[in-house]
């Protein structure tokens, strides 16, 4: 693991790494925020955020100022990237919303995408491998978070590990991507025209079998320009409700989809996250 900077923050250390990834075939990017806590020695929690469409570690690392709220609460923070990078696949840069920065948190099974593209198994498993023996993290306390795309990744994530992960929340997420535009066009190409494997990847439909039982925290804004086309949170209240999932989804009047939305409501995220990880 190479370290390519390390800044102090808040009490802590905020650094940004480098590692070869087996699961993408690519040097991979990430972010994680030490708590001054850490000096202590022991454990503590671990938090991962997952960024939206063209997003990587640095948007939630600088714009939202989260590290105050970590340190307050004494979480390690860790920010991935959203998709490998350097590979110059065949229209992997044509658009904003599929290929280079928008992987959707899934494990690819269409080439050319299949072979760098698994997201999932990076963010499930070959990341959380990599932090927990290069940092002091309690792997039993892990929460998962993300905005977006991310806010997708993290409810995805959450719903198909309750045993991996005990607390999970998201901004303005993705949450029917088998029904909107964005998930339609990034899971037809990464998973092909089957769109029962898509539901693999589609939170309002892991709801209805998942052991999830624990409470869900969802922020989202209500001048936000993507809610009603793309992020339509009512389909995954309407299926939670039916679950029997604990599920607490707040409209925020006047909020859009940017990171002020988020920097005005990480503090009350990562509280969520500390007291289901205590």
């Amino acid at each position: 693991m190479e370290i390519l900077k390390k800044h102090a923050c808040f009490g802590g250390v905020q650094g940004v790494y480098r590692h070869p990834s087996a699961e993408t075939g690519t040097a991979m990017d990430f972010a994680v925020y030490l708590p001054p806590q850490a000096e202590a020695g022991g454990t503590l929690p671990v938090l991962y955020f997952l960024s939206g469409l063209t997003c990587n570690w640095e948007n939630v690392t600088v714009k939202a100022g989260a590290q105050r709220y970590a340190a307050e609460h004494g979480l390690i923070l860790v920010a991935p990237d959203t998709s490998p990078r350097g590979l110059d696949l065949p229209g992997e840069h044509d658009s904003y919303d599929f290929g280079s920065g928008a992987g959707f948190y899934v494990d690819a099974t269409q080439e050319p995408w299949s072979r760098h593209y698994r997201m999932y198994s990076y963010v499930t498993q070959e990341l959380p491998g990599l932090v927990a023996a290069e940092f002091p993290v309690d792997t039993a306390r892990q929460g998962i978070t993300g905005h977006s795309m991310g806010g997708h990744g993290a409810l995805v994530c959450a719903l198909r590990n309750p045993g991996k992960y005990r607390s999970v929340s998201a901004f303005s997420p993705i949450v029917a991507p088998s029904q909107v535009p964005w998930g339609q066009k990034a899971l037809g190409q990464y998973l092909g025209p089957d769109r029962q494997a898509w539901r693999a990847y589609d939170a309002t439909c892991l709801v209805e079998t998942t052991a999830w039982d624990r409470p869900i925290l969802i922020d989202q804004g209500t001048a936000d320009e993507f809610l009603a086309e793309q992020l339509r949170p009512e389909l995954l209240v309407g299926a939670a409700a039916a679950a029997g999932i604990p599920l607490n989804v707040r409209h925020q009047p006047g909020y859009d989809h940017s990171y002020y939305f988020i920097a005005s409501f990480i503090g009350d995220h990562i509280r969520h996250h500390a007291e289901q990880l205590r």
